[in-house]
Parts: C-alpha cells; structure tokens; sequence
C-alpha cells in the first residue's frame, strides 16, 4: 500500500522537509537447498517439524522424511513416507524460509554463516527502508522438484501478484540466486505474460544459465556435502544426500548444457583397471557431455537404499533425464521481455570444479559402481566455488549490467561488493532518509571485475 510520510512539527524556514519516495517491491528467490522445507501429516492438521535443514538429528530426520522418488506420471518427486508431505512454511511474507536455513538456538548462539541465507541481505534492504510485506518478499520452494513443475510456477505466480498489490500496483524487482535464476527463466518462458505484468527488473546472483558441470557430475555420482568443517558431522552425510539428489530433477536440469559452445567440454576422468588373459592394465576413460549418460547408468545400476525394512532401487534415472532435456529446451528458448531490465551478478577468484575424476593411476576403478563410493579429484576454473564463471556469464540476455564480484557461491548473498551493487540498480541506500526510487542504472566501479553486456 502507499504510505506518506508527513512532517508533524513546524520546522524552520531553513529546514526542508525529508523527500520520501516510496519503494518498488523486491522479491528474493533462492535457489536449490535454500529454503526450509517441513514435514507434516497428510491427512491431520497441527504441526509441522523442519527436515531441511537442520543439524541436529539431520541425518535420521533427512532419510526418514527427505528421501523421495520419482514419479514419471505426474512429474514429481514424492516422498518415501507416503503418510507425510513436504511444505514450505510461508512466515513473515516468505521471507522465514530463505532466511536462516537452520532458525535453532543452537545455530543462533554459534553463528554458524552458512545456514545464514538470505540473512545479511533481508537486513541490508529493510535498512535501505524496505518494509516486510509491504515492499519485501520472499519465495521459497521445494527445490527437489523441476524448475518448470506447476507447483513452482503457480508459487511464483502469487508472490508476484502478492507483492504487487501490496505495494499499491508498483512492478516488481526479482533478486535471485543461483538456481532460482533458472527457476525465473522458466516462468519467463512459460509465463511471459504475467511476467511483463508484474516485472520491472531482475537482479540475479551466481545462477548456472549453462550449468554446474563438476558440481553437477559429481553429485549424480556420489552426493554433495553442503556443510563442510566442524558442522559437517552434525549435518546429513554425503551418501544420504546423494540418495535424495539422484530423484531431483532440479539436480538434472542443472547438468552442463551440451548445446553450450563449451571453451573446454566438461569430462568426468575414470582410472580404470582392465583383466584379460592373467594380465592387468590401466587406463584413463574420459566423458564428454554427450557421453556421461552411460556412465551414469553403469555407476548407478546397484544402487539402492534400505527404507522402513525395504530395499528401494534408484539407479540413474532416464525418466528425470527426459524431462530435465525438456527443460533444457525451455531454457534455451527463454527470452527477457521487452522493458523488463536485467543485471547479472557472477562469482569470480575462487576454484571451481570443472571437470572430475575418479580413481588414480596407483588405485584404479574395478567396477564402475564403485564410483558411488569413492571421492572425487577435480580440475577447476574460474568461479565462485560451484558454479563456473564462463556459465553465470552466459545469460545470452541484453544485460543492462554484468558484474564479477570475487566471492563463493553462498557468501555472495552477503557480500559488501554485491549489497552496492543492488543498491545502486535499485536506486536505493542504507540511509533511509534517502529513500528515493530511480530509474536510471549507476554505472560500476572500477576495482571490481566487470565485463560489460556487449
């Protein structure tokens, strides 16, 4: 809603009353493992318990109520415990679930940062003088399910429109990050109409445009560690995410782009030991983009987990793998609207896994389900620690700005560097007596490393 701020005491005559311009909506999008996701009956109403993320118990809460399949007739991931459904709690304007991922006294009292999400950004915006439900929103989701599923887009749909009511009918400025700008490039694509209704810039952060290629690969292969040092051994293992990651098709959507004019193909390297006739020999099997899908089958074919007495079987899944293709289509095609602006933020400085390998020359790889259970080797690129920077450049959109900030992945969405840009494109500054809106984008400055849209 509109609000005026009024001057309620005679000042002097040379004494100007503060000039306040009231503030166009901005929506956070986060990306995947983002968002706090709850469990709760089906059929009875009454609370809920957080399954993602949490530390302590995280392991036995995540296999109990996280581990999921996929079910190719309807298009979504579904839980194991067919009794439970997995929520996004929608607290404080959705802005609870992107916040601090992990909300427990525990987390709070250690500062524990990389379960800080959204956090230092929420503030840094509420101190520029934006207003929680009123020009402040969040949108979080269940990032196991494709960028593209109803369920996703409808969510997306109504915090639009949320947030554009809210605001007295001002469009929308979307901040995403990583996997949440894919997200975004669905619903463009799907849902260019509402979109150009509703939309006047996107701002996104560290996003995969072309994927995530060693990240990627690697978490198929063998899970992901999304917590490292010290919190890691109260957190969920690697071999428990990667059951969960290999029924994602968020996960699949995310693998690197074979129609992407690649500086270097992504290859995943095995070491692979070869018997024939009494003798033994070494080798180095590499594959390419178009190639890995039959590793992937072969590595994933005795895969399985034990739930509730029950062995489940979760080899490679070609059902994700056509419809992430699909999806991959729909990215390929998304084009910005016109009058929509768009400013793309990209991590640059840090080692970021490109291409992996598996086994060495002194231990090769027998069988290749033995890849499950075996840690990789990298080689990196430039980037912020997941994601490319050669992929979060290549937006291929007519950017109004394209800006490389040195920074990982997550830490960017608290970086100093990253909060003066948004500032400056939002036309807005941490001192609220200044709060006035602007159209106009400021131009970067030159310590940072900045390649313009061309």
């Amino acid at each position: 809603m509109l609000r005026d701020y009024l001057c309620c005491c005679h000042k002097s005559s040379s004494s100007a009353s503060d000039d306040v311009v009231e503030l166009d909506p901005v929506l956070l999008v986060s990306g995947i493992g983002g968002t706090i996701l709850h469990s709760k009956k089906k059929k009875k109403s009454g609370s809920e318990s957080r399954v993602w993320v949490r530390i302590l118990l995280a392991d036995l809460e995540f296999k109990r109520k996280l581990w999921s399949i996929y079910n190719p007739k309807t298009g979504y991931t579904e839980t194991l415990d067919d009794t439970t459904e997995i929520v996004v709690p929608k607290d404080d304007y959705g802005l609870y679930a992107i916040d601090i991922l992990d909300p427990s006294f525990f987390v709070k009292l250690l500062h524990l940062t990389d379960l800080y999400h959204f956090h230092d950004m929420i503030d840094m915006l509420v101190e520029c003088g934006y207003e929680k439900g009123t020009t402040l929103f969040g949108y979080g989701y269940d990032f196991r399910q494709s960028n593209r599923i109803g369920q996703l887009m409808d969510g997306l749909k109504e915090k639009l429109e949320a947030a554009y009511k809210a605001s007295g009918g001002r469009k929308v400025n979307i901040i995403s990050h990583s996997m949440g700008g894919l997200l975004v490039m669905c619903f463009i694509s799907l849902h260019g109409d509402i979109f150009t209704k509703y939309v006047n810039k996107w701002i996104t952060i560290a996003t995969p445009f072309q994927g995530a290629p060693g990240c990627i690969n690697d978490s198929i292969l063998t899970g992901m560690q999304f917590v490292e040092g010290f919190e890691s051994f109260f957190f969920v293992s690697r071999w428990s995410m990667h059951q969960m990651l290999v029924e994602c098709p968020s996960v699949y959507e995310m693998l690197p782009n074979p129609d992407f004019n690649w500086k270097k193909q992504p290859e995943i390297q095995v070491w692979r030991k070869h018997s024939e006739d009494g003798e033994s020999s070494v080798t180095l099997d590499s594959y390419e983009t178009n190639d890995c899908v039959s590793l992937f089958e072969q590595a994933l074919e005795k895969n399985e987990l034990n739930y509730d007495g029950k062995k489940v079987a979760l080899p490679f899944n070609f059902e994700i793998l056509k419809w992430a293709a699909s999806t991959r289509e729909v990215l390929n095609g998304t084009q910005l609207p016109d009058g929509v602006s768009f400013y793309n933020i990209y991590g640059t400085s840090v080692d970021t896994p490109f291409d992996v390998c598996y086994g060495s020359e002194s231990s090769p790889i027998d069988e290749l389900s033995e890849i499950c259970h075996t840690l990789p080797e990298y080689s990196y690129v430039d980037g912020d620690g997941t994601v490319p920077s050669e992929s979060a450049m290549a937006d291929k959109f007519d950017a109004v700005e394209r800006v490389g900030v040195s920074g990982s992945h997550r830490k960017l969405l608290a970086d100093k560097k990253v909060f003066q840009f948004i500032q400056n494109w939002l036309g807005v500054s941490t001192n609220v007596n200044t709060k006035q809106f602007s159209t106009a984008s400021s131009k970067v400055m030159d310590d940072y490393s900045i390649v313009e849209s061309t």
